[in-house]
């Protein structure tokens, strides 16, 4: 059964990419938030960064840790590198419209996502140096700035399909 938004999608796109069957046009599947610690041994910052992820997401976070020890980085196998949130469903939807709305128009010096932040399945990447510009945290502890990664994960079959549904959507691209 097909959404409203899946409707409207369709509507705009059959002309341009051909689509016959309301079924072939893409959906954002998920969206997956991450941060990584790097270096950060302190417990405090990396509790302060995780009490913010869950936050900034709604959910709480999960570690990652790494498969392999690594000297130049100074990693062992199950060392935490970092923590990430996978969106699904009603929590997704709404975290896409903050972000569009809210956050993205917030960033300082925002001028568009570039159209090479979609890789060639589909998927796009957006990196915040700073997690300040989303409206959940506050700025009174602002000497802990953290950066994170948002990837918005599609069905769309190739990049050009991908960049028209995310334009349609209301993601802004550099023209």
């Amino acid at each position: 059964m097909a959404t409203a938004t899946q409707t409207k999608v369709f509507e705009a796109l059959k002309g341009e990419l051909g689509y016959t069957n309301i079924m072939q046009t893409p959906k954002v599947s998920k969206i997956i938030v991450s941060t990584g610690v790097g270096s950060i041994k302190d417990k405090k910052k990396i509790e302060f960064m995780v009490g913010r992820l869950s936050q900034i997401t709604g959910q709480a976070p999960a570690k990652r840790v790494t498969n392999k020890s690594i000297a130049n980085f100074k990693t062992r196998i199950g060392d935490v590198a970092g923590y990430q949130v996978t969106l699904r469903g009603k929590h997704m939807e709404s975290f896409l419209s903050k972000l569009i709305n809210i956050v993205l128009p917030r960033v300082k010096d925002f001028r568009g996502i570039r159209p090479t932040s979609i890789d060639a399945m589909g998927n796009i990447s957006i990196g915040f140096k700073e997690h300040t510009v989303f409206p959940e945290t506050s700025d009174e502890d602002a000497k802990d700035i953290f950066g994170l990664a948002i990837t918005i994960v599609t069905t769309a079959k190739s990049k050009k399909e991908a960049e028209a549904y995310l334009k349609h959507i209301g993601i802004p691209f550099k023209a």
